[in-house]
Protein backbone atom coordinates (compact mmCIF):
# COMPACT_ATOMS: atom_id res chain seq x y z
CA UNK A 1 0.00 0.00 0.00
CA UNK A 2 1.08 3.54 -0.70
CA UNK A 3 2.31 5.35 2.42
CA UNK A 4 0.09 8.03 3.94
CA UNK A 5 1.11 11.54 5.03
CA UNK A 6 -0.80 14.07 7.13
CA UNK A 7 0.38 17.64 6.50
CA UNK A 8 -1.10 20.34 8.72
CA UNK A 9 -1.83 23.75 7.26
CA UNK A 10 -1.51 22.37 3.76
CA UNK A 11 -4.22 24.05 1.71
CA UNK A 12 -1.89 26.76 0.45
CA UNK A 13 1.61 28.24 0.40
CA UNK A 14 4.46 25.97 1.60
CA UNK A 15 2.08 23.35 2.99
CA UNK A 16 0.39 22.87 -0.38
CA UNK A 17 3.78 22.49 -2.07
CA UNK A 18 4.77 19.85 0.49
CA UNK A 19 1.54 17.96 -0.23
CA UNK A 20 2.06 18.11 -4.00
CA UNK A 21 5.68 16.94 -3.65
CA UNK A 22 4.83 14.01 -1.39
CA UNK A 23 1.92 13.06 -3.63
CA UNK A 24 4.14 13.14 -6.71
CA UNK A 25 6.53 10.83 -4.85
CA UNK A 26 3.76 8.24 -4.53
CA UNK A 27 2.22 9.02 -1.16
CA UNK A 28 -1.44 9.32 -0.30
CA UNK A 29 -2.04 12.63 1.45
CA UNK A 30 -4.34 14.13 4.05
CA UNK A 31 -4.73 17.86 3.56
CA UNK A 32 -5.50 19.69 6.80
CA UNK A 33 -6.90 23.20 6.75
CA UNK A 34 -8.43 25.62 9.20
CA UNK A 35 -10.27 28.25 7.16
CA UNK A 36 -8.96 27.82 3.60
CA UNK A 37 -11.69 25.44 2.49
CA UNK A 38 -11.83 26.49 -1.16
CA UNK A 39 -8.08 26.17 -1.61
CA UNK A 40 -8.08 22.80 0.16
CA UNK A 41 -10.90 21.46 -1.99
CA UNK A 42 -9.20 22.65 -5.17
CA UNK A 43 -5.94 20.99 -4.15
CA UNK A 44 -7.65 17.70 -3.29
CA UNK A 45 -9.52 17.76 -6.61
CA UNK A 46 -6.27 18.35 -8.49
CA UNK A 47 -4.52 15.44 -6.78
CA UNK A 48 -7.47 13.04 -7.01
CA UNK A 49 -7.81 13.74 -10.73
CA UNK A 50 -4.17 12.72 -11.06
CA UNK A 51 -4.59 9.61 -8.87
CA UNK A 52 -8.15 8.80 -7.81
CA UNK A 53 -8.73 8.36 -4.07
CA UNK A 54 -5.26 9.54 -3.11
CA UNK A 55 -6.13 12.75 -1.23
CA UNK A 56 -8.49 13.48 1.65
CA UNK A 57 -9.47 16.69 3.45
CA UNK A 58 -9.72 17.34 7.19
CA UNK A 59 -10.65 20.61 8.89
CA UNK A 60 -9.56 21.52 12.42
CA UNK A 61 -8.76 24.56 14.55
CA UNK A 62 -5.33 23.79 15.98
CA UNK A 63 -5.88 26.27 18.81
CA UNK A 64 -8.38 23.80 20.28
CA UNK A 65 -6.71 20.74 21.87
CA UNK A 66 -9.86 18.62 21.58
CA UNK A 67 -10.09 19.47 17.88
CA UNK A 68 -6.46 18.44 17.43
CA UNK A 69 -7.13 15.05 19.04
CA UNK A 70 -10.17 14.62 16.80
CA UNK A 71 -8.00 15.47 13.80
CA UNK A 72 -5.60 12.67 14.77
CA UNK A 73 -8.45 10.18 15.01
CA UNK A 74 -9.92 11.25 11.68
CA UNK A 75 -6.50 11.08 10.02
CA UNK A 76 -6.14 7.43 11.02
CA UNK A 77 -9.65 6.69 9.80
CA UNK A 78 -9.01 8.32 6.41
CA UNK A 79 -6.80 5.54 5.01
CA UNK A 80 -6.42 3.15 7.94
CA UNK A 81 -2.75 3.93 8.49
CA UNK A 82 -0.29 6.80 8.86
CA UNK A 83 3.35 6.81 7.80
CA UNK A 84 4.30 10.48 8.02
CA UNK A 85 3.19 13.45 10.10
CA UNK A 86 4.34 16.87 8.89
CA UNK A 87 3.66 19.60 11.45
CA UNK A 88 3.63 22.58 9.11
CA UNK A 89 0.75 24.78 10.31
CA UNK A 90 1.94 27.98 11.98
CA UNK A 91 0.80 31.40 13.12
CA UNK A 92 3.29 34.26 12.74
CA UNK A 93 3.00 37.92 13.72
CA UNK A 94 4.78 40.36 16.05
CA UNK A 95 3.98 40.48 19.77
CA UNK A 96 5.74 43.44 21.42
CA UNK A 97 6.03 42.79 25.15
CA UNK A 98 3.95 45.86 26.00
CA UNK A 99 0.92 44.67 24.05
CA UNK A 100 1.12 40.86 23.90
CA UNK A 101 -2.11 39.28 25.15
CA UNK A 102 -3.40 35.94 26.36
CA UNK A 103 -5.00 35.49 22.93
CA UNK A 104 -1.59 35.95 21.30
CA UNK A 105 -0.19 33.28 23.60
CA UNK A 106 -3.00 30.91 22.62
CA UNK A 107 -2.63 31.48 18.88
CA UNK A 108 1.17 31.32 18.71
CA UNK A 109 1.96 28.67 21.31
CA UNK A 110 -0.90 26.34 20.42
CA UNK A 111 -0.45 26.31 16.64
CA UNK A 112 3.35 26.24 16.68
CA UNK A 113 3.98 23.94 19.65
CA UNK A 114 1.02 22.42 21.47
CA UNK A 115 -0.79 21.11 18.40
CA UNK A 116 2.35 19.41 17.00
CA UNK A 117 2.90 17.78 20.39
CA UNK A 118 -0.70 16.54 20.69
CA UNK A 119 -0.64 15.16 17.14
CA UNK A 120 2.68 13.43 17.76
CA UNK A 121 1.37 12.00 21.01
CA UNK A 122 -1.93 10.85 19.51
CA UNK A 123 -0.37 9.32 16.39
CA UNK A 124 2.77 7.78 17.92
CA UNK A 125 1.34 4.26 18.09
CA UNK A 126 0.21 4.33 14.47
CA UNK A 127 3.55 5.74 13.32
CA UNK A 128 5.43 3.07 15.27
CA UNK A 129 3.34 0.41 13.55
CA UNK A 130 4.42 1.74 10.14
CA UNK A 131 8.05 2.51 11.09
CA UNK A 132 7.13 6.06 10.13
CA UNK A 133 8.42 9.52 10.83
CA UNK A 134 7.54 13.00 12.05
CA UNK A 135 8.87 16.14 10.40
CA UNK A 136 8.41 19.49 12.13
CA UNK A 137 8.70 22.80 10.27
CA UNK A 138 10.77 24.90 12.66
CA UNK A 139 12.38 28.29 11.85
CA UNK A 140 15.81 29.89 11.88
CA UNK A 141 14.44 32.15 14.63
CA UNK A 142 14.21 29.19 16.99
CA UNK A 143 17.91 29.76 17.68
CA UNK A 144 18.28 33.55 17.47
CA UNK A 145 15.24 35.71 18.16
CA UNK A 146 13.44 38.00 15.77
CA UNK A 147 12.80 41.44 17.27
CA UNK A 148 9.35 41.80 18.88
CA UNK A 149 8.37 38.21 18.06
CA UNK A 150 9.09 36.69 21.48
CA UNK A 151 6.06 34.38 21.67
CA UNK A 152 6.64 33.03 18.15
CA UNK A 153 10.34 32.47 18.82
CA UNK A 154 9.56 30.75 22.12
CA UNK A 155 7.14 28.41 20.41
CA UNK A 156 9.53 27.50 17.59
CA UNK A 157 12.38 26.97 20.08
CA UNK A 158 10.10 24.59 21.95
CA UNK A 159 9.29 22.80 18.71
CA UNK A 160 13.00 22.38 18.02
CA UNK A 161 13.55 20.78 21.43
CA UNK A 162 10.45 18.63 20.98
CA UNK A 163 11.96 17.34 17.73
CA UNK A 164 15.13 16.22 19.48
CA UNK A 165 13.41 14.86 22.56
CA UNK A 166 10.81 12.83 20.66
CA UNK A 167 13.53 11.42 18.43
CA UNK A 168 14.95 9.75 21.55
CA UNK A 169 11.59 8.76 22.97
CA UNK A 170 10.03 7.36 19.80
CA UNK A 171 13.11 5.63 18.41
CA UNK A 172 13.96 3.18 17.06
CA UNK A 173 10.59 2.77 15.32
CA UNK A 174 9.85 6.42 14.52
CA UNK A 175 12.31 8.99 13.20
CA UNK A 176 11.70 12.62 14.17
CA UNK A 177 13.38 15.48 12.33
CA UNK A 178 12.83 19.13 11.51
CA UNK A 179 13.24 21.51 8.61
CA UNK A 180 14.17 25.08 9.46
CA UNK A 181 13.27 27.48 6.63
CA UNK A 182 14.91 30.82 6.07
CA UNK A 183 13.47 33.43 3.66
CA UNK A 184 11.11 31.42 1.46
CA UNK A 185 7.74 33.18 1.30
CA UNK A 186 7.27 36.53 2.98
CA UNK A 187 4.45 36.74 5.54
CA UNK A 188 1.21 37.84 3.95
CA UNK A 189 1.07 40.71 6.44
CA UNK A 190 4.36 41.95 5.00
CA UNK A 191 7.85 42.32 6.43
CA UNK A 192 9.58 45.67 6.30
CA UNK A 193 13.20 44.55 6.08
CA UNK A 194 13.03 42.09 3.18
CA UNK A 195 16.09 43.45 1.39
CA UNK A 196 18.22 43.30 4.54
CA UNK A 197 17.15 39.73 5.23
CA UNK A 198 17.93 38.62 1.67
CA UNK A 199 21.30 40.40 1.72
CA UNK A 200 22.16 38.59 4.96
CA UNK A 201 21.91 35.16 3.35
CA UNK A 202 25.05 33.60 1.96
CA UNK A 203 23.25 32.92 -1.33
CA UNK A 204 21.82 36.48 -1.55
CA UNK A 205 18.33 35.36 -2.57
CA UNK A 206 15.11 33.87 -1.32
CA UNK A 207 14.42 30.20 -1.58
CA UNK A 208 11.28 28.56 -2.95
CA UNK A 209 8.56 26.42 -1.36
CA UNK A 210 9.98 23.53 -3.40
CA UNK A 211 13.24 23.81 -1.44
CA UNK A 212 11.34 23.07 1.78
CA UNK A 213 9.17 20.38 0.22
CA UNK A 214 12.16 18.55 -1.24
CA UNK A 215 13.88 18.61 2.15
CA UNK A 216 10.75 17.11 3.73
CA UNK A 217 10.61 14.42 1.05
CA UNK A 218 14.29 13.56 1.57
CA UNK A 219 13.91 13.26 5.32
CA UNK A 220 10.79 11.14 4.91
CA UNK A 221 11.98 8.77 2.17
CA UNK A 222 15.74 8.71 1.89
CA UNK A 223 17.23 9.61 5.27
CA UNK A 224 16.74 6.32 7.06
CA UNK A 225 19.68 6.85 9.44
CA UNK A 226 18.80 10.47 10.30
CA UNK A 227 16.79 11.36 13.41
CA UNK A 228 16.76 14.18 15.92
CA UNK A 229 18.18 16.62 13.37
CA UNK A 230 16.95 20.02 12.22
CA UNK A 231 17.96 20.78 8.65
CA UNK A 232 18.42 24.48 7.91
CA UNK A 233 17.11 25.27 4.43
CA UNK A 234 17.87 28.97 4.56
CA UNK A 235 20.47 29.93 1.96
CA UNK A 236 22.95 30.51 4.78
CA UNK A 237 20.67 32.91 6.64
CA UNK A 238 21.40 31.20 9.98
CA UNK A 239 25.11 31.94 9.60
CA UNK A 240 24.57 35.58 10.51
CA UNK A 241 20.89 36.38 11.16
CA UNK A 242 21.63 40.01 10.38
CA UNK A 243 18.89 42.37 9.32
CA UNK A 244 16.49 41.02 11.96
Amino acid sequence: MEPVALVTGSARRIGATIVRTLHAAGMRVIIHYRGSQQEAEALALELNQSRPGSARLLQADLDNPDAVRKLATQALEAFGQLDLLVNNASSFYPTPIESASDDDWTRLIHSNLRAPYILSQSLATALRRQQGSIINIVDVYAEKPLFQHTLYCMAKAGLAMMTKSLARELGPEVRVNGVSPGPILWPESGQMNQDAITDATALKRCGSPEDIANAVKWLARDAGFVTGQILAVDGGRSLTLQGS
